[in-house]
């Protein structure tokens, strides 16, 4: 499902139960200096990810002060984020001009411990090949290294490397839970695009080798995935950019099912077997 681009006013984009994505919260928060915004989720675990700006942040006492710090886009700069527990009431307060601030989150019941991930404690990936239209960055804000600390929830950015190009392929899907072959997780994406007049596609194919959807996406684009095989793409000359969601239903560890007509495409995509081990 593609939801464009519009003013949320600070409600969430994808809300508790979604009729699509149920595993999964979004919400794009904006504030201007000394504005404060007060949240808290009953039945999911969140991160809150500055886009750009900077926020203190006050999750019942655990405070992370400073966090974020990006520029103009979020191309300037690396994320940091802050782990929120399950139903936690959590503060942020803009101390920059203005701040866009992402919350990702993850259907999960139990209580964990509020912690920080400040911008080198990300877990970094870089792979594929210009040769093969797959060069692309994923910095992992919860990742492998915050895999003790977090129940079901991966947050991650991803950005085309160079212009132009494919992300997500070899195509695969995530939507039954089937160990070892397969895990259900509901994947929740924001697109962004340098300059911000470029756009792509997102592509949906329920099954192998029949015609599925695809989906327009601009610049402030948010995609909902229950199901299917999902690759995208961005135009020639521009960047791309996502924030992505995963929330699991009986695991955090993803475990990606690819599409059978394309599974041997593994084999050609440098570094593309790491990149798999790191959504842990």
């Amino acid at each position: 499902m593609h939801i464009a681009p519009y003013d949320n006013q600070n409600t969430p984009i994808v809300d508790v139960d979604d009729s699509t994505v149920p595993l999964n919260y979004f919400n794009i928060v904006k504030l201007k200096k000394g504005d404060a915004f007060e949240y808290s989720v009953p039945g999911y675990e969140t991160c809150i990810v500055p886009a750009t700006g900077m926020v203190d942040v006050n999750v019942e006492g655990f405070k992370a002060d400073a966090l974020g710090g990006r520029g103009v886009d979020v191309w300037d700069g690396e994320p940091e984020g802050v782990y929120v527990p399950t139903a936690a009431k959590a503060e942020m307060v803009c101390t920059s001009d203005e701040a866009e601030i992402f919350v990702a989150g993850a259907k999960y019941d139990k209580v964990l411990e509020a912690f920080a991930v400040r911008n080198d404690e990300l877990d970094l990936v870089q792979y594929g090949s210009d040769d093969t239209k797959t060069h692309r960055k994923i910095k992992h804000i919860l990742g492998q290294k915050q895999h003790d600390k977090v129940g079901r929830l991966l947050v991650s950015e991803l950005y085309t490397v160079g212009q132009g190009g494919w992300s997500g392929f070899p195509s695969h899907k995530h939507d039954t839970d089937r160990l070892p072959d397969e895990t259900r997780h509901d994947e929740t994406y924001n697109f962004r695009f340098r300059p911000n007049y470029g756009s792509g596609v997102q592509m949906l194919q329920r099954e192998d080798n029949k015609p599925g959807d695809a989906y327009h996406i601009v610049d402030g684009s948010t995609i909902c995935l229950d199901s299917g095989y999902h690759p995208c793409a961005v135009l020639p000359g521009y960047e791309m950019y996502y924030f992505t969601i995963l929330g699991g239903l009986s695991q955090r560890s993803l475990v990606q099912y690819f599409q059978p007509t394309h599974a041997y495409q593994i084999e050609t995509i440098p570094g593309i077997k790491d990149m798999i081990a790191k959504f842990k």
